[in-house]
């Protein structure tokens, strides 16, 4: 993309770096280009892609609907308009070990900082709801190794996400992700962890880098940025957060110009024209036009 100075490789290498420090590094879910530019403007530190958002995206739940071409499609659009790491989410891995191999090689290729594969059964559920089916624990080490294997740039993150606390416990949760590390996955992403207790215990037991994910409306009380840090969590993701924010707005405004006969009283509501021409970088574009077709002719007769 034009006026984006970091290339992919520079991108994972800041995302290490910060995880070095110790930080929280907050991830907030876009659900398009233009909302990844927003995270960065406002100052985070990487993008979020969730799989869920995607689905629904295109009118489905977030179910195991949606394919490698979807995903990858989608989340090279946001990634590319930005200068910060883009974390994925890629499901079960769209298959078996193979499949995980390929879907690794193809996001890499794709300009994306990391994944996070889960270890549920395809059809899959959404994180936060009940009656999830796991894979075994040794099923979903294939995985992962086959990820780490696939991966070309060793600074790209393989994120092994649980689903266990919600089925198993979260002693047996521990466990998997113990495992789950010794097959060399770089963070572990515990699932619907319930309190600060469960947190607490989790980050006790697991040595490496820890993602937290505060998605609304779910099963994991909403911790703060300060609560995940004395915690000692090392990502935070807010995977729908900007989809429901806009979605809400949408629906209330749709539903009052559909009253009313026209959108006099949403327009305080509306982002600009000024503003959105802002974060497109219009007059950027406009300068990159003219520096390239704004010449003369004296010299080339």
């Amino acid at each position: 993309m034009h006026f984006i100075k970091k290339e992919p490789k520079q991108k994972r290498e800041d995302l290490v770096t910060k995880l070095k420090t110790g930080n929280l590094l907050r991830f907030p879910g876009a659900y398009n280009a233009l909302v990844g530019k927003l995270i960065e403007e406002i100052g985070y530190d990487g993008v979020y892609v969730s799989g869920g958002v995607m689905a629904n995206d295109l009118g489905m739940p977030d179910i195991g609907l949606t394919t490698l071409h979807d995903v990858s499609n989608k989340s090279h659009q946001i990634a590319r308009a930005t200068n910060l790491p883009t974390i994925i989410d890629i499901d079960t891995g769209f298959g078996e070990a193979m499949n995980v191999s390929r879907t690794i090689e193809t996001i890499e290729g794709l300009g994306i900082s990391g994944c996070h594969i889960e270890d549920q059964m395809n059809p899959k559920r959404c994180g936060h709801l009940d009656n999830k089916d796991l894979v075994s624990t040794e099923e979903m080490v294939k995985k992962i190794k086959a990820a780490v294997k696939a991966k070309k740039d060793s600074n790209f993150q393989v994120i092994a996400r649980t689903d266990a606390n919600a089925v198993e416990g979260l002693e047996k949760t521990i466990a998997r992700a113990q495992a789950y590390v010794d097959a060399g996955a770089d963070i572990v992403f515990p699932e619907a962890l319930k309190d600060e207790k469960e947190f607490e215990e989790f980050r006790k037991k697991i040595k490496v880098y820890l993602l937290s994910n505060m998605t609304e409306f779910g099963k994991s009380k909403l911790l703060t940025k300060e609560q995940l840090e004395n915690l000692g969590y090392n990502i935070v993701i807010y995977p729908v957060t900007t989809q429901r924010l806009a979605l809400k707005n949408v629906e209330d405004g749709l539903k009052q110009i559909f009253k009313e006969g026209h959108q006099n009283n949403v327009i305080d509501k509306m982002q600009t024209r000024k503003r959105l021409y802002e974060l497109v970088d219009y007059e950027k574009y406009g300068e990159f036009d003219q520096s390239v077709f704004n010449f003369g002719t004296k010299g080339h007769e």
